[in-house]
């Protein structure tokens, strides 16, 4: 997963970009970019760490200019080294800086027709700087002079989108023209507008979240639809357009699950509200099915469960109780290379509280079980800390399907819950029960909050692959690619290295 971000202001925006990916942080921690324009000239800072890290005063007094766009970076099957750091840029045509979130599932095909047809280099092993260059490929052949129309610039998306399959939300600033935002048309990955009024004029910026918006007193417009193209140019004239045949609103339902901010809304949807609904779905469940068993607390596994175990205590009517502390400066455990170090890394991560446990039969939640690692080895700190009985609930169903489109999950083999039943499951992370949310009820918590949004990207559960290019033999590939002993070496295929993940249990 990665975090977009696009500004065209009245003044510099260098400061305004920094804050939105400080906003943004939690949709990637392993690298940080900001692009500005000025008169003519590229500013570019970026690297691996955390936005903090990365950006000094002397780098901010550099990124000057009215116009920008930044991107944060979670690590990726490939190469995480700060070449593959976004945005990226290409010199022609006009200049174009360009940030990318999400995956191409033909990324492959799309490389041999930029170096074929294009003539067109690909110097890392991102598929972002694939897309940005199939981009500039179209730009190129639909403009010969310097003035460049807002019909030009969406005919441009228009035939990247009859080229490009999977999930990408984009932004690109381009150098005497202003910057373009688009999504795909099936709309996977979340992308906002908002604007700014001031005495200068008015100021518009694109981003992953309606958040970032929040942060730097942008008032949310609306989602930019899937499908749609945003041209905001330089002199700060917005225009919008529908740039694919047959768009269908399918958000990944893991942004609501884990990945996004409570506090965000994504296609109408109050991610904080979702995570209620999940919560009450959940324990009306664990009501029907677990009736008979004696759960004296529920305790969430911080931090995204949180809102959704208050609520199943609450439908349970049953004490809420903090069991765990995180430790927030502690590195991520899906960054370890193989299980033995993640399992080393959890019980630095979370320390248990020993009173909230000792003599009780506790019910852990958490957002999801993926490799199953973390969860065992937050059971066994609950046994350790004097819990009777330990029941765990996940918010999410049972993931089976690795994700094609920008999260980096195991490959199938290493999903826990691939091939197994819940029994097996629950033997597995030595739990004494082990409940899962069902997918309707699921779909049925998130789309409470939007009844219009009929369909979810929702393949990790039942393999469910939308934009119907997904074959065995491309899952092979990708499992070949992600699995412990892939992830040491230093390259692989290049339409995988975009797949950021986010840590979601680990």
């Amino acid at each position: 997963m990665c975090g977009i971000v696009g500004i065209v202001g009245k003044t510099p925006v260098a400061q305004s970009l920094y804050d939105c990916l400080t906003v943004l942080q939690h949709r990637g921690q392993d690298a940080a970019g900001i692009m500005t324009i000025d008169n003519g000239v590229f500013n570019l800072r970026k690297d691996n760490g955390l936005v903090r890290d990365v950006f000094h005063t002397r780098h901010m007094k550099r990124l000057t200019g009215n116009m920008g766009i930044g991107h944060c970076r979670y690590p990726t099957a490939g190469s995480s080294s700060s070449a593959e750091a976004q945005p990226f840029y290409v010199n022609s045509p006009f200049g174009i800086a360009f940030a990318h979130n999400g995956n191409l599932t033909n990324a492959h095909d799309l490389q041999i027709e930029v170096a074929k047809v294009a003539r067109r280099h690909i110097n890392t092993t991102s598929d972002s700087e694939i897309l940005m260059n199939i981009f500039a490929h179209e730009l190129s052949q639909r403009t010969s002079g310097l003035t460049v129309s807002p019909k030009d610039i969406f005919e441009v998306v228009t035939n990247v989108h009859t080229k490009a399959r999977g999930a990408y939300a984009c932004v690109a600033a381009i150098i005497g023209l202003g910057v373009v935002a688009f999504r795909d048309p099936n709309g996977i990955r979340p992308l906002a507008l908002g604007k700014r009024v001031t005495e200068m004029g008015e100021e518009y910026m694109v981003a992953s979240e309606s958040v970032a918006l929040d942060a730097v007193g942008f008032k949310f417009i609306r989602d930019v639809a899937p499908g749609e193209a945003v041209f905001i140019t330089e002199q700060g004239e917005l225009f919008t357009q529908q740039c694919a045949e047959t768009p269908v609103t399918s958000p990944c339902i893991f942004e609501f699950v884990y990945f996004a901010r409570p506090d965000s809304f994504i296609d109408g949807i109050s991610v904080y509200a979702s995570r209620v609904n999940m919560g009450k779905k959940l324990g009306e469940k664990i009501a029907r099915e677990w009736a008979d068993l004696d759960i004296d607390v529920v305790i969430p596994i911080p931090e995204t469960s949180m809102d959704i175990a208050l609520q199943i205590a609450n439908t349970l009517d049953l004490p809420y109780r903090q069991g765990f502390v995180k430790n927030r400066y502690i590195g991520r455990t899906f960054i370890m290379p193989g299980q033995t170090q993640r399992k080393k890394s959890v019980r630095r991560k979370l320390n248990a509280i020993s009173s909230e446990f000792k003599g009780k039969n506790v019910l852990l939640v958490d957002d999801s079980i993926v490799r199953g690692t973390t969860s065992g080895q937050i059971i066994e700190m609950a046994r350790e800390s004097g819990a009777k009985k330990v029941y765990f609930a996940s918010a999410a169903p049972e993931i089976r399907f690795p994700n094609v489109y920008g999260i980096d999950m195991p490959s199938a083999n290493e999903l826990i819950a691939y091939g197994r039943e819940i029994d097996q499951i629950s033997d597995l992370i030595q739990a004494d029960g082990l409940i899962f949310q069902d997918i309707s009820d699921l779909v049925e918590a998130v789309k409470d909050e939007n009844p219009q949004i009929s369909r979810f990207e929702t393949s990790v559960f039942d393999g469910n692959y939308i934009t119907g290019d997904v074959d065995q033999a491309y899952l092979e590939r990708i499992d070949a690619a992600r699995n412990d002993q892939a992830k040491k070496a230093p390259v692989v295929q290049a339409e995988l290295s975009n797949l950021d993940m986010h840590n979601f249990e680990a």
